[in-house]
Protein backbone atom coordinates (compact mmCIF):
# COMPACT_ATOMS: atom_id res chain seq x y z
CA UNK A 1 0.00 0.00 0.00
CA UNK A 2 1.24 3.70 -0.64
CA UNK A 3 2.24 6.00 2.33
CA UNK A 4 2.19 9.09 1.94
CA UNK A 5 6.11 10.63 2.89
CA UNK A 6 4.04 14.07 4.27
CA UNK A 7 1.41 14.59 6.61
CA UNK A 8 0.43 18.29 8.13
CA UNK A 9 -1.31 17.65 11.85
CA UNK A 10 -1.40 20.58 14.04
CA UNK A 11 0.01 20.50 17.43
CA UNK A 12 -2.21 21.14 19.97
CA UNK A 13 -0.12 23.22 22.54
CA UNK A 14 2.12 25.04 20.32
CA UNK A 15 1.07 27.35 17.79
CA UNK A 16 3.76 25.55 15.70
CA UNK A 17 2.89 23.37 12.48
CA UNK A 18 4.94 20.15 12.81
CA UNK A 19 4.94 17.45 9.84
CA UNK A 20 6.05 13.86 9.11
CA UNK A 21 8.61 12.68 6.86
CA UNK A 22 9.88 9.48 5.98
CA UNK A 23 13.15 8.97 8.05
CA UNK A 24 15.81 8.71 5.70
CA UNK A 25 18.95 7.03 6.84
CA UNK A 26 21.25 10.46 6.78
CA UNK A 27 18.84 10.98 9.72
CA UNK A 28 20.24 7.44 12.02
CA UNK A 29 22.79 10.40 13.78
CA UNK A 30 19.80 12.46 14.90
CA UNK A 31 17.12 9.91 15.42
CA UNK A 32 20.11 7.73 17.53
CA UNK A 33 20.53 11.24 19.76
CA UNK A 34 16.98 11.72 20.25
CA UNK A 35 16.52 8.08 21.25
CA UNK A 36 19.48 8.61 24.20
CA UNK A 37 18.21 11.87 24.94
CA UNK A 38 14.68 10.37 25.58
CA UNK A 39 16.07 7.65 28.10
CA UNK A 40 18.46 9.76 29.86
CA UNK A 41 15.01 12.16 30.56
CA UNK A 42 13.98 9.35 32.80
CA UNK A 43 17.19 9.83 35.57
CA UNK A 44 18.37 5.85 34.34
CA UNK A 45 22.17 5.50 35.47
CA UNK A 46 24.61 5.85 33.02
CA UNK A 47 25.69 1.99 33.09
CA UNK A 48 21.85 1.63 32.19
CA UNK A 49 22.30 3.91 29.35
CA UNK A 50 25.79 2.04 27.70
CA UNK A 51 23.83 -1.32 28.41
CA UNK A 52 20.94 -0.11 25.89
CA UNK A 53 23.33 1.26 23.73
CA UNK A 54 22.61 -1.46 21.38
CA UNK A 55 18.79 -0.76 21.58
CA UNK A 56 18.96 2.65 21.11
CA UNK A 57 21.04 3.02 18.45
CA UNK A 58 19.53 3.73 15.14
CA UNK A 59 21.27 2.39 12.07
CA UNK A 60 20.70 3.38 8.42
CA UNK A 61 20.04 -0.36 7.18
CA UNK A 62 17.02 0.03 10.07
CA UNK A 63 15.74 2.88 8.57
CA UNK A 64 15.64 1.00 4.87
CA UNK A 65 13.52 -1.96 6.58
CA UNK A 66 11.29 -0.19 8.45
CA UNK A 67 8.12 2.53 8.21
CA UNK A 68 10.08 4.80 10.56
CA UNK A 69 9.01 8.42 10.36
CA UNK A 70 10.28 11.51 11.84
CA UNK A 71 8.23 14.87 13.40
CA UNK A 72 9.44 17.90 12.46
CA UNK A 73 9.06 21.57 13.05
CA UNK A 74 10.95 24.44 11.45
CA UNK A 75 12.81 22.16 10.08
CA UNK A 76 14.29 19.95 13.03
CA UNK A 77 13.37 16.35 13.66
CA UNK A 78 11.84 16.52 16.88
CA UNK A 79 10.62 12.83 17.14
CA UNK A 80 10.58 9.24 15.50
CA UNK A 81 8.71 6.63 15.33
CA UNK A 82 9.56 3.26 14.17
CA UNK A 83 6.77 0.24 13.04
CA UNK A 84 8.49 -3.53 12.43
CA UNK A 85 6.84 -6.88 12.39
CA UNK A 86 7.78 -9.88 14.57
CA UNK A 87 6.68 -13.36 14.15
CA UNK A 88 3.72 -12.08 12.12
CA UNK A 89 2.40 -9.13 14.87
CA UNK A 90 2.98 -5.43 14.13
CA UNK A 91 5.02 -3.40 16.84
CA UNK A 92 5.81 0.10 17.82
CA UNK A 93 9.09 -0.01 17.97
CA UNK A 94 10.30 3.32 18.86
CA UNK A 95 8.80 5.88 19.90
CA UNK A 96 10.86 8.79 20.68
CA UNK A 97 10.80 12.55 21.18
CA UNK A 98 13.29 15.39 22.30
CA UNK A 99 12.44 16.34 26.07
CA UNK A 100 12.56 20.15 25.26
CA UNK A 101 9.94 19.26 23.16
CA UNK A 102 7.88 16.74 25.76
CA UNK A 103 4.34 17.91 26.87
CA UNK A 104 3.70 19.95 23.73
CA UNK A 105 1.70 17.38 21.83
CA UNK A 106 4.59 15.62 19.76
CA UNK A 107 4.30 12.27 21.17
CA UNK A 108 0.63 12.50 20.77
CA UNK A 109 1.19 13.57 17.39
CA UNK A 110 3.38 10.86 16.30
CA UNK A 111 1.67 7.67 18.35
CA UNK A 112 -1.18 8.80 15.96
CA UNK A 113 0.89 9.17 13.26
CA UNK A 114 1.97 5.31 13.61
CA UNK A 115 -1.70 4.45 14.30
CA UNK A 116 -2.39 5.73 11.12
CA UNK A 117 -0.03 4.10 9.10
CA UNK A 118 -0.63 0.62 11.31
CA UNK A 119 -3.80 0.66 9.73
CA UNK A 120 -3.06 1.57 6.44
CA UNK A 121 -0.44 -1.57 6.72
CA UNK A 122 -3.78 -3.73 7.41
CA UNK A 123 -3.01 -4.88 11.08
CA UNK A 124 -5.95 -4.87 13.79
CA UNK A 125 -3.37 -4.58 16.61
CA UNK A 126 -0.27 -2.62 17.48
CA UNK A 127 2.19 -3.93 19.98
CA UNK A 128 3.72 -1.89 22.03
CA UNK A 129 6.89 -3.38 24.53
CA UNK A 130 6.94 -0.07 26.84
CA UNK A 131 9.54 1.55 29.31
CA UNK A 132 7.66 1.56 32.15
CA UNK A 133 7.87 5.50 32.40
CA UNK A 134 6.13 5.61 29.18
CA UNK A 135 2.88 3.08 29.84
CA UNK A 136 0.56 5.65 31.46
CA UNK A 137 0.89 7.47 28.01
CA UNK A 138 0.06 4.59 26.05
CA UNK A 139 -2.71 3.89 28.26
CA UNK A 140 -3.83 7.81 27.51
CA UNK A 141 -3.49 6.90 24.17
CA UNK A 142 -6.23 3.69 24.52
CA UNK A 143 -4.10 1.18 24.45
CA UNK A 144 -4.18 -1.90 27.28
CA UNK A 145 -1.61 -3.84 28.58
CA UNK A 146 -1.75 -7.57 27.82
CA UNK A 147 1.43 -8.55 29.69
CA UNK A 148 4.55 -8.09 31.08
CA UNK A 149 8.61 -9.53 29.96
CA UNK A 150 10.97 -10.28 31.94
CA UNK A 151 14.35 -8.65 31.34
CA UNK A 152 17.39 -7.84 33.17
CA UNK A 153 19.63 -4.56 33.00
CA UNK A 154 22.38 -4.32 35.30
CA UNK A 155 22.48 -7.62 36.37
CA UNK A 156 18.44 -6.94 38.02
CA UNK A 157 15.16 -8.22 36.71
CA UNK A 158 13.04 -5.55 35.38
CA UNK A 159 9.36 -6.17 33.86
CA UNK A 160 8.04 -4.40 30.75
CA UNK A 161 4.81 -3.68 30.08
CA UNK A 162 3.57 -5.32 27.03
CA UNK A 163 0.59 -3.11 25.85
CA UNK A 164 -1.99 -3.70 22.70
CA UNK A 165 -3.51 -0.98 20.66
CA UNK A 166 -6.85 -2.00 19.13
CA UNK A 167 -6.64 -0.63 15.67
CA UNK A 168 -10.32 -0.74 14.79
CA UNK A 169 -11.31 0.61 17.84
CA UNK A 170 -8.80 2.57 19.29
CA UNK A 171 -9.47 6.88 19.72
CA UNK A 172 -7.47 7.58 16.66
Amino acid sequence: MAIPNRHVVPMRSVRHQMHFKRAQPEDAATLTAIAFAAKRHWGYPEPWIEEWRELLTIRPKFLARHESFAAVIHGRIVGFHALGVRRGQLYLLHLWVRPEAMGQGVGRNLFLHAVGQARGLGFKTLLIESDPNAEGFYLRMGAKRVRLTLGKVAGKPRRLPVLAYELDLGIA
